[in-house]
């Protein structure tokens, strides 16, 4: 009985520990079963809390000062052009168009999965697309239906911007039109990110399936990272091949999930802020007015200031042709993506 009384009393006391270290926002580790009381978690759950604190074993709390609100996923569609400046096939050597709708599936998938553990974050989709067929756009516009994401979709009027965009480019030969028409629709992307977009914004081709758990890492990564460094950040979705071809330091962040390295290039799918948007607004136009070589060179150009992060491993594939440097990320489970995410 007595034994039996000491253990009631120190399971109240642990207790009332228990919830004085919830009252002040401290939160303690049983290392017996790695589990943590104060959240109700054992260790390989998820402890940080959006907006408020960033929690990673064993380096402990980071305080959010830098909270996310919104996010506004900008998905430029084209599935009547395969490639936009190569004839080569695509992984899975699919339609265009199905690489289109199982990519807009997958940001729908963890849009709403972050949606029901951020209840906090207003998310939103809008979709511009150039030149798809009808029947394609219905199924887009289905896709959409089913999400639980408030979302637009806009067909690309290119007269709005072809009267800006220089005919020749960097390498003295003419534009051609699907280039074109890609500048607009970037052009298009960035007007809406500027006018319309209260906080964060992604900017996505239609050719990039993402992993369920993605915008739930970038979210909570960007809130611990930009509250370390007190600055913006561009996050790349992709861990693309290329980055694994040089040799050269690089600088490696601790995010929610992932790890995050520094790298000076990525193609035009980025994840930012507005006011970073805002903040270098002319460099971003440029690359709709003229045909740099490489394309994203003026991305690269912002890169140099700001600091923009990779992670390892991937969150999204890139489904390009599989011997592309810029296409699928190493070490990624590439059919089970696709798979993944062909009920649309």
């Amino acid at each position: 009985m007595k034994e039996q009384k000491n253990n009631l009393n120190k399971n109240l006391l642990k207790n009332i520990f228990i919830k004085i270290c919830r009252i002040f926002g401290y939160e303690i580790i049983d290392q017996s079963n790695l589990y943590v009381p104060t959240q109700e978690k054992s260790l390989d759950r998820n402890l940080s809390i959006q907006g408020k604190k960033s929690i990673n074993l064993p380096l402990g709390e980071v305080s959010i000062s830098r909270k996310v609100n919104s996010l506004t996923v900008i998905f430029r569609s084209c599935t009547s052009v395969n490639m936009l400046t190569q004839s080569k096939k695509r992984l899975f050597e699919k339609n265009k168009s199905e690489y289109t709708f199982r990519s807009l599936n997958s940001i729908i998938k963890s849009l709403n999965y972050s949606k029901e553990n951020f209840p906090k974050i207003s998310f939103d989709i809008v979709v511009i697309d150039h030149n798809s067929k009808s029947e394609d756009l219905q199924k887009i516009k289905n896709i959409l239906k089913k999400s639980n994401i408030n979302n637009s979709l806009i067909n690309l009027n290119v007269n709005e911007f072809t009267a800006n965009i220089k005919k020749i480019n960097a390498k003295n030969e003419t534009v051609t039109q699907n280039q074109i028409s890609n500048m607009c629709n970037i052009h298009k992307s960035l007007m809406i990110a500027k006018n319309q977009s209260n906080d964060l914004v992604y900017f996505v081709e239609d050719d990039y399936i993402h992993l369920l758990g993605a915008f739930n890492e970038m979210i909570l990564s960007y809130e611990r990272i930009s509250s370390q460094l007190n600055k913006e950040l561009v996050l790349c979705p992709a861990d693309y091949p290329y980055l694994y071809t040089k040799i050269e330091p690089s600088c490696i962040f601790l995010g929610s999930n992932r790890h995050w390295r520094k790298v000076e290039e990525t193609l035009c799918t980025f994840f930012t802020s507005k006011k970073l948007i805002e903040k270098h607004w002319d460099k971003f136009v440029s690359m709709c007015q003229f045909e740099h070589y490489p394309f994203e060179q003026p991305l690269h150009e912002i890169y140099k200031t700001e600091y923009c992060l990779s992670p390892i491993p991937s969150l999204a594939i890139h489904c390009t042709n599989i011997n592309s440097i810029f296409g699928l990320s190493p070490n990624m489970d590439w059919e089970k993506i696709w798979e993944e995410n062909k009920d649309y």
